[in-house]
């Protein structure tokens, strides 16, 4: 088994002499024609992108502040009582059970049903009116979120407050990542997408730090600062969407002057040389009017790679385990016997973790390629995951924590783990998806890909308490042997993506010694219709 890229230096010529390159390596690199597309990195589309990308910040935040905060005792004490009681009084209870409250869990997990809802109706937006409204949306429905999340004096303001961040998060998600990938350059595809994920890191980071200091504050109440900054990202987001430029590839489908779209395209490419990249922006967009019902049409057969990989792709993305260490990260602390400050800075130094191995993600992607960095990942998160679980098993029991020694072993593993993530799943479990999908169905296989990641977000949030109360150490096995079955299926079934151009994506699919038989199989079957005709 071996792996081997090739590249052919594109000189246009006319459509029809385009040619492919067959891959050879079965389950492993696919190569395609890379297209020379004239352009490069401007000022211009990096300011762009660094706007749009703060919808990753409003993520993280969230993801950060909201497992920060169930950890606070005041927060628990006003909200969930029962939590803290259990917390405080019951010496017999397990350490695995502390936490294990539904209502609790609901609070997290509330935004993520809310998500699941918003990103089918931030679909037919994104399509027919752009990615720019879809994240003023986005931006503008969390701002409120956080308004009333700060303010909350009752439980039923917290989770009304956790449904509208829901919303924004819905909207973003979808929109982002699509805005991200259809501004970069070909060739820097990658790096620029995974500047959502570095966002999301940013704000779980930001989120973390921010708890530490509000725990402190005497009276109990530096939980609503923690919930009501989130206002400030989304504020940022909201105000610098009125100023963003809408996408070359939005434009060619909204307008009827493909003037816009192809002037767009020169001023964020910084040349007026680029015809090839719009020729195959046209021949997408020409495709995209054929399609009336994108959900409907998604369902085809010749598009069963993208959408296995849209499923597939965020349902692993959640059962790696990581928003477990993300909400849960103090909690899980606690339980092993650090203090409420030791906790939340234990939470810090894995949210710095993850943030600079994304970063590194983001130098190495568009170099590397997707898959060798998928594997990277995969290999040690499944290491890092099978240790802990054996430390947990083998030292802490129901009662009590853990030695010093073992306490600080397993948070150094936990950073392993988050590391490995923050290099591999984490930004790469958005940009694959926001990358395959042609033209016509690209707003709607981004919404499936949100939904599923919502959808098992909200499963393992809601179920992560109870599993820890009943599985205890086997929960982190039960994450691990995730790992270890998506690796391997993303060495089999995932075909290279790195310098594909966006348009013309559909090339390795027709390539990969599995995949071909279902888009091949139909481009036979119009074949033969035509010549019928």
């Amino acid at each position: 088994m071996y792996t081997h890229t090739c590249i052919i230096v594109y000189i246009p010529p006319p459509p029809s002499s385009r040619t492919s390159q067959k891959s050879m390596a079965v389950g492993s690199e696919v190569s395609s024609e890379v297209v020379n597309y004239n352009g490069q990195i401007t000022s211009f589309v990096v300011l762009s992108c660094m706007v749009a990308a703060t919808g990753g910040i409003i993520f993280g935040y969230d993801i950060g502040i909201s497992g920060g905060v169930t950890s606070m005792e005041p927060f628990l004490k006003k909200f969930f009582p029962e939590v803290y009681n259990k917390m405080k009084e019951d010496t017999k209870i397990s350490n695995y059970c502390k936490f294990d409250s539904q209502l609790l869990t609901s609070f997290t997990s509330s935004l993520y049903v809310a998500g699941l809802v918003a990103t089918f109706f931030a679909s037919p937006v994104t399509r027919a009116f752009g990615r720019r409204p879809s994240i003023l949306i986005g931006g503008a429905a969390f701002l409120a979120g956080a308004a009333l999340g700060g303010a909350a004096y009752n439980i039923y303001m917290l989770i009304i407050g956790r449904v509208l961040l829901g919303v924004g998060v819905g909207f973003a998600n979808q929109s982002v990542p699509l805005y991200l990938s259809e501004m970069a350059p070909s060739h820097y595809r990658g790096a620029f997408n995974i500047c959502f994920q570095l966002c999301v890191g940013i704000g779980v980071l930001a989120a973390n730090l921010l708890n530490y200091g509000t725990e402190k504050i005497k009276g109990g109440w530096g939980w609503r600062i923690s919930l009501a900054m989130a206002a400030v990202p989304a504020s940022i987001l909201t105000l610098g969407t009125l100023f963003l430029p809408e996408t070359p590839n939005s434009l060619i489908q909204h307008d009827n002057n493909p003037d816009k779209a192809k002037r767009m395209l020169q001023k964020i490419r910084g040349t007026n040389n680029i015809q090839a990249e719009f020729n195959d922006l046209a021949t997408a967009n020409e495709a995209s009017k054929h399609i009336k019902h994108p959900f409907k049409n998604i369902l085809k057969r010749k598009y069963r790679p993208q959408l296995v990989m849209a499923v597939l792709i965020p349902f692993f993305q959640q059962v790696t385990g990581i928003n477990v260490i993300s909400f849960y990260a103090p909690v899980l602390f606690r339980t092993i016997g650090f203090g409420e400050s030791a906790s939340l800075m234990s939470a810090i130094v894995t949210g710095l973790v993850g943030l600079c191995m994304t970063f590194l993600s983001l130098l190495i992607v568009d170099k590397l390629g997707r898959r060798t960095i998928f594997t990277i990942g995969g290999v040690q998160m499944f290491v890092s995951q099978m240790l802990i679980g054996a430390i947990m098993a083998a030292k802490l029991g129901d009662h009590g924590g853990l030695s010093k020694g073992y306490g600080y072993l397993v948070l150094v593993l936990i950073c392993c783990y988050v590391a490995g993530f923050g290099l591999s799943w984490g930004p790469l479990g958005w940009l694959i998806p926001s990358e395959i999908f042609p033209l016509e169905i690209r707003s709607a296989g981004q919404s499936v890909t949100v939904a599923v990641g919502f959808l098992f977000t909200f499963v393992v949030a809601q179920m992560f308490l109870m599993m820890l109360c009943h599985l205890k150490s086997g929960t982190f096995l039960f994450f691990g042997g995730w790992v270890f079955v998506m690796t391997v299926f993303v060495y089999w079934f995932l075909p290279e993506t790195k310098n594909v151009p966006i348009e013309t994506m559909d090339r390795i699919w027709k390539q990969h010694w599995y995949w071909k038989r279902y888009v091949n199989e139909e481009d036979t079957e119009i074949s033969s219709g035509h010549n019928r005709i």
